[in-house]
């Protein structure tokens, strides 16, 4: 489903040309869950962007569902987003000027699904916001803004669900209802799943996961005794 080939990443910047991210080669299979754990600043979230076709590598490949998104322009990224991908951002990305139901529904009427408002009020209320349907993003607290933001991400069913920190703004009780969506929709939907995360539990819920360190990934297993890294491949 993902396939990428020493993808790397590099800004200028005032004092010269930084690397955010080393040569970085790894796959991801059709339905599996991969968890992405570091310190702040390590290059998770670059590396997210990167795979979701929200940026552009400096360098290398990129494959989603067999499609080359190093290959592509904005507008072919966007039409594959729409197609494939969810993305859940850390920072909700809400469009203000819309209700929390006219936010989910927005997505579903780009890819012009039938009877958008019906599917967008049956997520809310999977994640606990039925009431506040009709509220703006600047009438709900950060954890409800957040649970708007996923529910928006699971409208069209993605293939692929990529999610940036989706519980750092939540309670441990909505924390846990959102982890058990997310897994679900990866589980009976065989959606594909990718997340950056500090959440150590949930990052261990997934099947996989890599370790971003200085903009090099590796991939973490564990045994009985000890937990070793290995290069991802």
């Amino acid at each position: 489903m993902i396939k990428t080939k020493n993808i790397t990443k590099r800004v200028t910047t005032s004092e010269g040309e930084l690397q955010i991210l080393q040569p970085i080669s790894f796959d991801v299979k059709a339905g599996e869950s991969v968890a992405i754990v570091g310190a702040s600043g390590s290059g998770k979230s670059t590396l997210l962007s990167l795979l979701a076709g929200l940026d552009q590598v400096s360098d290398g490949e990129i494959f989603l569902d067999g499609a080359g998104l190093h290959d592509m322009d904005e507008e072919q990224r966007a039409r594959l987003r729409g197609d494939k991908v969810g993305f859940i951002f850390q920072s909700f990305m809400l469009v203000q000027s819309l209700t929390a139901l006219e936010n989910i529904m927005l997505p579903a009427e780009i890819a012009g699904m039938d009877n958008p408002q019906k599917r967008a009020q049956d997520i809310l209320d999977m994640v606990g916001l039925a009431h506040r349907g009709q509220h703006y993003p600047n009438q709900l607290s950060g954890g409800e803004q957040q649970r708007v933001a996923i529910a928006r991400a699971f409208i069209t069913n993605p293939q692929i669900l990529f999610a940036d920190e989706p519980t750092g703004n939540l309670d441990a009780k909505n924390s846990e209802k959102i982890e058990d969506l997310l897994f679900k929709l990866n589980q009976e939907s065989n959606t594909t799943l990718v997340l950056v995360t500090h959440d150590n539990e949930l990052a261990q819920r997934c099947q996989r996961q890599l370790q971003m360190h200085a903009g090099e990934l590796t991939e973490i297993t564990e045994n009985a005794t000890d937990t070793m890294h290995k290069q991802a491949v």
